[in-house]
This record gives C-alpha cells, structure tokens and sequence, in this order.
C-alpha cells in the first residue's frame, strides 16, 4: 500500500516546513505501507522555493516538488500533481501547505483500508488551531455516517455539513470521475466529493484525528462566510442539475 500526500503551496515559508515535517513524522508500524509527499511550488514569490530546494534532499520520506512558474488555482495545482507525479495505485492525501498531518493519520487511513476493501475513499475528523497551534475549543470538524450517498448529497446541499482536506482516496476513483473541476474558484474539494457521492461511493467515516487546520490570518478561505459557501453550493449544485434533481435533492 503507498500513500500520496499531495500540497499546492504558495509563499508559506512561514508555514510550510511544519506541515512537510509533519508528513515526514509519519509512522506506519507495525504496518506495511510506503508514503511520500509531492508539493506544487505555484509560482512562490518570497522564499519558499529556495526552502523547498535546500529540504528536498533531507534524510526521509521521499519529498518531490513540481516547480510551476505561473499561478495556478488550488484544482489544477492538485491535477498536476496527481497526474503527472502520483503512481497509478495510489492513496491520496490532501494537505494543505498550512496545516499539520497527524502523527499516525496514514497509520489509520491504512487499517481502514484493510478492514473496508473495496470502497475508494474515507473520511475522518480533523482540530482547528490558530496560527501559534494552540487549540481552538468548540471548533472540532466530525464527520458524520450517513445511510447513502442520497443523504449526504441532501446533507452537504442543506449546508448541513462539508467535507475539507481530512480525506483519503483511491487514485483510481480520481480518475474516474475526471479529477478536480479546474473551473471553480473555490470549493473544488467539495466539488470533488460530490462527484464521488454521484458515482455511488460513499465513504468510510474513520475514528481518528487526520490533521490539525490552522487558522491565521492569510488563510486562503478567509472572508468565506454562510452566504459565499451557499453561493459555491449553488455553483456545484449547477454543475450536475440533472442528477440531483433526479435524486430529489433541491437546489440550495
């Protein structure tokens, strides 16, 4: 089994060597998998670049950077390097190039794998920390078991819940609903899973921790409120009409 944490990053010095420390941190005893970390440098403007270039060579789990010299959105930064640098039979892990894997998160999402064979993705819980990672009480995401991907699909359209960067899946279920929409602006992961939930996949929920997400105040989402979530709700929902309104599911 081989895991692929994958990381678009833009000018994060000041964050980005925790959250690569953190991957390299995993251990996957008594477990057999192999992991390695792949990172789009997106056309970084302060040193990110000459960082990346002095830690790849580092002792440890393989980390490999596709260096991209003009901006590139989240979606197509995490298209490039799925597909040009990920195995075939991969595991996916997004992490975002702020927030901080979990010691054991692979060791988990490995044994969920084992016990479930056969469903291409899973999900599991993640922490919010502020920009020092000091714990932000009552901020805890949790994923939630639901009885089939009709009801998570009404779920995530009410706004009832969502789903972040704390997934594991299948190279191949990527490929086969086409990989992130390079269209969309914003919430191209949730655009991504509601395309698994279309296809049929509905997903392991996991009782573990995978990641702390780190707020701060150059975060990528900042500004994203109740109104401009419905509004990327509204978005997605368009994108696939036909079949939600066939499931009976309502525009948001």
């Amino acid at each position: 089994m081989h895991f692929t944490v994958i990381t678009p990053t833009h000018n994060r010095r000041d964050y980005l060597p925790e959250a690569v420390a953190s991957v390299r941190a995993s251990v996957s005893a008594p477990l057999d998998f192999s992991f390695e970390h792949l990172i789009c440098e997106n056309a970084s403007t302060d040193d990110t670049a000459q960082w990346l270039r002095e830690a790849a060579p580092e002792a440890g789990p393989g980390l490999r950077v596709r260096t991209q010299p003009t901006l590139l959105k989240a979606g197509p930064a995490r298209n490039l390097l799925i597909r040009k640098d990920a195995p075939a039979d991969t595991w996916i892990v997004p992490l975002d190039d702020d927030d901080l894997l979990l010691q054991r998160a692979l060791f988990h999402y490995a044994d969920q794998i084992q016990r479930h064979p056969g469903r291409p993705w899973l999900v599991a819980d993640f922490l919010r920390v502020d920009q020092d990672r000091r714990y932000l009480p009552n901020e805890d995401y949790y994923a939630w078991q639901f009885d089939s991907p009709r009801a998570m699909l009404q779920a995530i359209f009410r706004a009832e819940h969502f789903i972040q960067g704390n997934v594991c899946y299948s190279r191949e279920l990527f490929d086969a609903v086409g990989g992130y929409d390079e269209n969309i602006k914003m919430a191209e992961d949730l655009d991504l899973y509601v395309r698994f939930l279309l296809a049929g996949h509905l997903p392991v929920i996991c009782p573990h921790i995978s990641h702390l997400h780190r707020f701060h105040t150059s975060n990528v989402s900042i500004g994203v409120d109740a109104d401009h979530h419905a509004q990327d709700l509204r978005i997605i929902y368009d994108n696939y009409a036909e079949q939600l309104q066939q499931m009976g599911i309502e525009r948001p």
